[in-house]
């Protein structure tokens, strides 16, 4: 089932697309459900990720990669989240680890470590804690300068990629009675001394993404890793997760997609009372409402990345409502596919089921919809005192 919109995608666009849709239907989808039931992680798949190019499209040309648009990962995204989105959250898991080097790094870190990502090192981002979530300034993992280095010490918990990355982008507090103004950004690597890992999630749904906490004890990371210089670790989050949102809305927009469409096709095969359960308009009516959804969704989506690609700063308010307008359509279409399919759709054998856990996440991580909702609302009424509308 092809969009029903022309949104002039360019022909890379065009190309990445057929080259996600390739590897889903060849390589993920005989898999998913080996990988939904063990956990593990698809380091075969993510190895095919990087042999189609597909961590450079977020990187920029001079550092190896096909230039950092947010509209071309968006489009990656959404197509190979139609067959998983815990799978596909290995590459986009990455770009979020990437993103603060991307946004805020000197030049010098820039040339270190993004022509490797963009060959296809895994990243991940390590803001979360156990009291700290949405409340960045609530983080207690510290780093204590000690003449070239800095000391780190806590534990971070829920970390994408976590155990599989390679590069780690970090906050940790340098100066704690300044909250939220004390936390500063890290880049730190697999194997340093004093980094382990500690507990591996057993989540709901995603479970092919790796989900695990991070404990730094007593790791000295060199100076020329702080990302912005001290303090600026609150910016450095914020723009981080501004940026990264569009990346959860597609996501959670091709999680839709991908269950409207088994929707669609299980509707057309199964048959009750000697037609197919699509000539009863309740059925139909079901579907159109889905449909509707998805569409709306990818409208706001695109829209969002393509404002980002204009170059605009004010993106908090327009990334907020993506992600959380394409969250909770997700969360709403793959219920409905569930109750499309019937008694089917609760059975692992049909994977509506899987999508609809997988779903959930979408509403929860990168801030939850609450707190979008809060950032929209906050907008629109800075927006008002300022004569915007």
């Amino acid at each position: 089932m092809e969009n029903t919109l022309n949104f002039e995608l360019t022909d890379l666009q065009l190309e990445i697309k057929e080259i996600c849709r390739t590897i889903g239907e060849e390589k993920i989808v005989p898999v998913r459900g080996h990988y939904d039931e063990t956990g593990e992680f698809p380091h075969e798949i993510v190895k095919a990720f990087a042999e189609a190019d597909l961590f450079r499209i977020f990187i920029p040309e001079e550092y190896g990669g096909m230039g950092g648009c947010t509209m071309d990962l968006v489009v990656a995204v959404e197509e190979l989240c139609k067959y998983d989105a815990g799978i596909a959250l290995s590459l986009f898991g990455t770009g979020l680890g990437t993103l603060p080097i991307l946004l805020c790094a000197n030049e010098e870190q820039k040339k270190r470590y993004l022509p490797r990502i963009a060959d296809g090192t895994l990243a991940a981002f390590a803001l979360t804690e156990a009291n700290a979530g949405s409340d960045a300034a609530g983080v207690r993992t510290t780093a204590v300068k000690d003449g070239e280095s800095y000391v780190l010490n806590g534990t971070k918990q829920w970390i994408t990629n976590g155990g599989e990355a390679e590069i780690y982008t970090v906050c940790a507090m340098t100066d704690r009675a300044k909250g939220a103004r004390g936390a500063s950004f890290f880049i730190v690597e697999k194997g340093a001394p004093g980094f382990t890992f500690g507990k591996k999630e057993n989540k709901m749904g995603i479970r092919a993404s790796a989900t695990r906490e991070l404990v730094f004890q007593d790791c000295r990371v060199g100076k020329e890793n702080l990302i912005m210089g001290e303090g600026r670790g609150f910016i450095v989050a914020m723009k981080t997760l501004d940026a990264s949102r569009p990346s959860v809305a597609a996501q959670a927009l091709g999680i839709a997609q991908g269950a409207l469409e088994v929707a669609v096709k299980y509707s057309r095969e199964r048959r009750q009372f000697g037609q197919p359960i699509c000539a009863n308009q309740g059925l139909l009516f079901l579907l159109s409402d889905m449909a509707m959804k998805v569409e709306a969704a990818r409208a706001l989506v695109y829209r969002c990345a393509r404002y980002m690609d204009s170059g605009a700063k004010d993106v908090s308010k327009m990334s907020a409502m993506a992600k959380c307008f394409a969250s909770d359509t997700a969360m709403s279409v793959t219920t409905d596919a569930v109750q499309v399919l019937g008694g089917y759709g609760y059975m692992k054998e049909y994977p509506v089921e899987k999508m609809m856990r997988d779903a959930k996440i979408t509403q929860i991580y990168e801030g939850t919809n609450q707190i979008q909702r809060d950032v929209i609302g906050k907008a629109l009424i800075r927006e008002a005192s300022q004569g915007v509308f």
